[in-house]
């Protein structure tokens, strides 16, 4: 795009601009995806779906991370990869680095940290999973890691694929699960969910009730780090 273009479209003496040159625009100017809309409404246009689902943390989001060191926390992408944490989070989770899918986790590890017994929250979690799996599929439908995952996920886990027929309607929100860990044991702890709309991403925050013995023991283990 030639400056004397650019200086016309902002002038409105240019032609209407392609889709392509309004998603070059959208990434030049670092737009929201509701800038974005916008954007292309204003040019009479149709949103294409981007191109895939935001896999960076903003600064602001990671220094949150930062500032809860009691609280164990890790920033999902729509894809449930693991994008950001912190230490509580890794001492308890573990192999983050290693294995960052929580969904991945959640149906093709064996011996995963989240129990399967009633009362742990593994099933409440594959409706919640499937769900934002499925909505980034509609809004991602080009991204190709996001499809390699869900073709992994169909071919590995009888489970997923019939959790993915019923097609289940959840949202996030608070919840409470048992965590077993290898060396504090069982821990139960609850999770709750701050979204990050601009960029379609989570913030999980995994905490104790205070004064209960999973609080101590979140405690030792951070300690012991």
């Amino acid at each position: 795009m030639s400056v004397d273009y650019y200086a016309r479209l902002e002038q409105a003496r240019g032609p209407h601009p392609s889709p392509r040159i309004l998603d070059a625009l959208t990434g030049a100017l670092r737009l929201t995806e509701a800038e974005r809309t916008h954007l292309f409404r204003l040019a009479g246009a149709n949103p294409a779906p981007p191109a895939g689902p935001a896999r960076r943390v903003r600064p602001y989001v990671a220094d949150l991370l930062r500032r809860m060191p009691d609280s164990a926390a890790v920033v999902t992408a729509a894809t449930y990869d693991v994008i950001a944490w912190n230490p509580l989070a890794e001492a308890l989770l573990g192999g983050l680095r290693d294995e960052p899918n929580l969904a991945r986790r959640r149906f093709l590890r064996t011996g995963a940290r989240e129990n399967a017994h009633e009362g742990s929250g593994a099933a409440e979690f594959a409706d919640i999973a499937v769900a934002r799996l499925r909505g980034a599929a509609d809004r991602y439908p080009h991204d190709e890691p996001l499809a390699r995952l869900l073709a992994e996920l169909r071919a590995g886990s009888a489970e997923f694929t019939e959790v993915w027929d019923t097609n289940p309607v959840r949202a996030p929100g608070h919840r409470v699960k048992t965590v077993t860990h290898p060396e504090i044991g069982p821990v139960r702890v609850n999770c709750d969910v701050l979204t990050v709309p601009d960029d379609d991403q989570q913030v999980v925050f995994i905490t104790a009730d205070p004064g209960s013995p999973s609080a101590r023991a979140l405690r030792h283990l951070l300690d012991t780090r």
